[in-house]
This record gives structure tokens, C-alpha cells and sequence, in this order.
């Protein structure tokens, strides 16, 4: 049975000031109607029924899960009291859907990138199921060919074919790599035999909490402890025990450590949307060439890209700046400069 983890509990710093840590971007519609969250949910639909649908996030986000997600189960919504990287993250979401689902398949997604084909999307997660399914042991990532030489995410070096179901490449994962530098990304890019991390996995519930036991044992052992608490007790025991568990990311943790790990390669149109640059790429720009979010007019303006949450925003004869205009400030600069924003950020 297979049931859906997603990740919300990311502060979106890149998108500072529209994106804060009362409301990052996850919550936020940077590609459309929906917020990141809602695109999200809604292209499993398809695939995995709202009941079966599972985020975690923080205590501070949990309304705003509700109010963007009202057909969600609130047994649904796990809470991390407090953010402790990935690994703890989703061996706390394992223990709870273990609880309710004994048998089932996790796909862990995270809750903020762009997905163009969805139905691509959801054959490749049918495919990572249907593995796992035959091989219970067994890990299955899905990694997106590259199609240029990108330093902002990790690659998986993937080896032979393992098996194909329904056209899709089941391949070996020879291993994970960090984030490169451009000469690295550009070997990779060159070589063939890497692919993008995306964040995304396919495992049972038994077999990952198989893994933490073995490769996190502290980890294991609080989380067990909080997961056997009665009902009545059980958050005030979550919220005292949780910060015990190790601080460590899912990729050091498990998947550099665990034997049966597999891959997909995949093409679906995909992007982390991790920073301005992303948005550019894919809102639609005027005969100017400006992207404009929101109510917004230019008057004899080109090449600018201008955010508006409430105000209206009117560009009169200026070229290649930025503005985003939030709740509480109004951010202007030069268009090279918006890459640098999370840095600006921490001299205001």
C-alpha cells in the first residue's frame, strides 16, 4: 500500500522577504493558483488517495497545513517540535504511518518543486513501488538527468540495470555526491552516468525503520520510546524526548551507508524552484521581458522581475532591477544581485 510523505517544514530562505520563517515558500504561490504545497498534493491525487497523503512540519506551520490542505486528515499532520535535519524527520513519520498502515510503501517528497509532467511523474513512482514491492530490503531514489552543469544540487553516480517495469530503468546506485563546483558539475554533466538529487524516496516502513536501527541507534531507541506513549501523553513526551535524537541528514545517515539502493533516471520536467532564478525560468514574461507576480504595471520598463503581495506596483523607464514587495517591506535591487539575497538579507 503506498503512501506519501511530504516534507514541509523548510524555512525557504532564498526567497526572502516574500518567503519568511512564519510563511516560507512552500506556503507560498510563486508558479500559480496553488501554493507549492497544494501542487504538490494535488498531482498524487491520481495516484495516492488525500487519506494516505502525509506531511511533516513544524508545530508553527501546522495551521497553515490545515487551512491549505482542509481535506487532509489531522491525524495526518506529524509535528517535529523542533527541526533536527532529515533523518530524525522521517523516522518520526515512519513510526506514526507504521502505526497505521503496517505494511505500507513510503514515497518521501518534498514539498516545493516543480513537477511539468505529472503523469511521467507518477508512472516513475508506480515503478519505485513495484520494486520495492519484489524487494522489501531494497531503496529506491529517482534521479533527474541533468541538463546543464548546476552546482546548487547533489548527484547520484548510477551503474547497470538492474531491472525495466513499464519502460523505466531500475539502475544500481553507485553513490551520492554533494553538491560540486562548476568544474565538477560540468565532468558530471559530460560523463553520462550522473543524475540530479532530487530528495525523493521509495522504501517500506519496516525497512527504513530497519535502517535507522542499525545505522541510528539513538535515534531509534527515543523515537521508539515516544511512539509507544499513550495517546493522552503523547505529545507532551514528543515534545521532551524529540530534541534527544541525532541531528543528521537522511543521505549521511542511511543512504551512504544502506547496501540495496537503486535508482530511476527520470525526465519530468523538474526543478527544486530554490531560488528567484527559478521563477524567472518558468512565469510567463511580458513583450518586455519582465516577470510580473501579482498587481503590477510597466510603463516603458524591460528586463526587471517585480513581485506584488497587496500593493500595486507601477515601473516607470527602469531596466534590470528586482522588486518584491511583502508584508512587511519593500526589497529593490539590482536584477544580478538577486541571487545574493539570503546574504543580503543578513545586512539589514
Amino acid at each position: 500500500m503506498l503512501c506519501a510523505l511530504i516534507m514541509a517544514g523548510g524555512k525557504g530562505t532564498r526567497f526572502w522577504p516574500l518567503s519568511t520563517e512564519e510563511k516560507p515558500k512552500q506556503f507560498l504561490k510563486l508558479l500559480g493558483e496553488d501554493t507549492m504545497l497544494q501542487m504538490t498534493v494535488n498531482r498524487l491525487e491520481k495516484l495516492v488517495p488525500i487519506e494516505r497523503v502525509f506531511i511533516v512540519t513544524g508545530k508553527c506551520y501546522v495551521d497553515l497545513v490545515k487551512e491549505q490542505l482542509p481535506k487532509l486528515p489531522l491525524s495526518n499532520i506529524i509535528i517535529e517540535p523542533v527541526g533536527k535535519n532529515t533523518a530524525p524527520c522521517i523516522a518520526l513519520s515512519a513510526f506514526h504511518i507504521n502505526k497505521i498502515y503496517e505494511d505500507a510503501t513510503i514515497a518521501v517528497l518534498p514539498s516545493d518543486h516543480l513537477i511539468k509532467d505529472e503523469d511521467k511523474f507518477l508512472e516513475m513512482l508506480s515503478a519505485g513501488d513495484e520494486f520495492v514491492s519484489k524487494n522489501e530490503q531494497s531503496i529506491v531514489t529517482i534521479g533527474l538527468r541533468p541538463d546543464r552543469p548546476e552546482t546548487g544540487y547533489g548527484y547520484i553516480n548510477f551503474g547497470d540495470i538492474n531491472c525495466t517495469i513499464n519502460s523505466y530503468e531500475v539502475r544500481s546506485v553507485n553513490r551520492f555526491v554533494e553538491k560540486p563546483n562548476l568544474e565538477k558539475a560540468k565532468e558530471y554533466l559530460e560523463d553520462g552516468h550522473f543524475l540530479w538529487n532530487g530528495g525523493m524516496f521509495i522504501w517500506k516502513v519496516a525497512n527504513i525503520l530497519r535502517l535507522i536501527s542499525l545505522h541510528l541507534e539513538n535515534t531509534f531507541d527515543v523515537l521508539s520510546e515516544i511512539a509507544a506513549t499513550s495517546e493522552e501523553n503523547y505529545e507532551r513526551v514528543l515534545e521532551e524526548k524529540y530534541n534527544e535524537v541525532d541531528s543528521v541528514s537522511v543521505d549521511y545517515a542511511i543512504m551512504e551507508k544502506a547496501d540495496e539502493i537503486y535508482v530511476i533516471p527520470g525526465e519530468f520536467g523538474w526543478d527544486d524552484v530554490g531560488s528567484w532564478s527559478a521563477i524567472e525560468r518558468y512565469q510567463r514574461k511580458d513583450e518586455f521581458n519582465n516577470v510580473c507576480l501579482g498587481n503590477v504595471k510597466n510603463i516603458e520598463a524591460n528586463n526587471n522581475i517585480v513581485v506584488s503581495s497587496n500593493k500595486p506596483i507601477v515601473l516607470v523607464g527602469i531596466d534590470n532591477i528586482f522588486v518584491v514587495e511583502s508584508d512587511d517591506m519593500i526589497f529593490i535591487g539590482k536584477r544580478e544581485e538577486m541571487e545574493t539575497i539570503r546574504e543580503l538579507k543578513m545586512k539589514i
